[in-house]
């Protein structure tokens, strides 16, 4: 399926691995120019790299950043001033009791999770305007809906990606520009997955295990019981990019395997 995105210059954050990665190769794989994003040059390289021997013939570029400051998103706009689709994906998360989240991690929380995604929006949603097409995506959560009691401080984050993304969609009325957010389920990313890894350990069980007492007992509503893969996700945010989703704009699209329990 052509997803009418070949030509376009899209920027991925925090792509370095991950949902970021598996999305920005997608798009490369759909004939876009693809910048990817994050604070270590090294794995960007390498995250290039894999790109190039992923997708024949990908345009890949990187953009050493750290977009939880407003001096690294400043950064990054100077280095790239334009592009036709950005997908916020960036984000970090933290299981800690509520008493023991300091005011320190609030506000990280917020700048990285939240405030990179307001001032690169803020940035090229004018370009975007002014050509009357763009794509920005806000990769959100499913504990936006559902805020963990382990994590409040990520959770509010979450939540604030939603209505920042329903109110700049509301902005761009009657244009070709559509601005969405995505609810990802937990999923087999490389922060969870060493997160994982370490609890099985602790716990001194299999990884198997781990997956179906997790499911079990922390997110009991999943419908498909399982850790969902980077892939799936890029799929749905790559289908947001496109052409083929212009008439999706202000919307909240659900990869959570079923997690929340409801129909909208």
């Amino acid at each position: 399926m052509d997803l009418g995105i070949s030509q376009k210059t899209a920027l991925v954050t925090g792509s370095s691995a991950g949902i970021g990665l598996a999305t920005a190769t997608r798009l490369a794989a759909e004939g876009a120019q693809v910048w990817i994003n994050g604070r270590s040059e090294d794995r960007l390289q390498a995250a290039a790299k894999t790109i190039g021997e992923t997708v024949a013939g990908a345009d890949v570029k990187y953009v050493v950043a750290d977009l939880g400051t407003a001096a690294g998103c400043e950064s990054l706009c100077q280095q790239v001033p334009a592009v036709d689709i950005l997908v916020n994906n960036v984000g970090i998360f933290e299981p800690k009791s509520f008493a023991e989240i300091p005011d320190d991690d609030w506000t990280k929380m917020f700048n990285v999770n939240v405030m990179s995604g307001v001032r690169l929006t803020r940035h090229y949603l004018s370009g975007m305007l002014q050509s009357d097409w763009g794509r920005i995506i806000f990769v959100s959560s499913e504990s936006g809906v559902q805020i963990p009691d382990e994590m409040i401080h990520y959770g509010m984050t979450k939540t604030a990606q939603l209505a920042v993304a329903r109110g700049v969609a509301e902005t761009t009325a009657k244009t070709g520009v559509t601005v969405n957010s995505v609810l990802v389920g937990p999923t087999k990313s490389e922060g969870v997955g060493t997160f994982v890894e370490e609890m099985a350990r602790d716990q001194g069980v299999t990884l198997e295990q781990f997956e179906k007492d997790f499911f079990s007992n922390v997110r009991p509503t999943s419908i498909i019981q399982r850790f969902i893969e980077v892939d799936e996700v890029s799929a749905m945010i790559c289908y947001l990019c496109s052409g083929l989703a212009s008439a999706t704009n202000g919307a909240a699209l659900r990869v959570d395997g079923g997690v929340v329990k409801s129909i909208l």
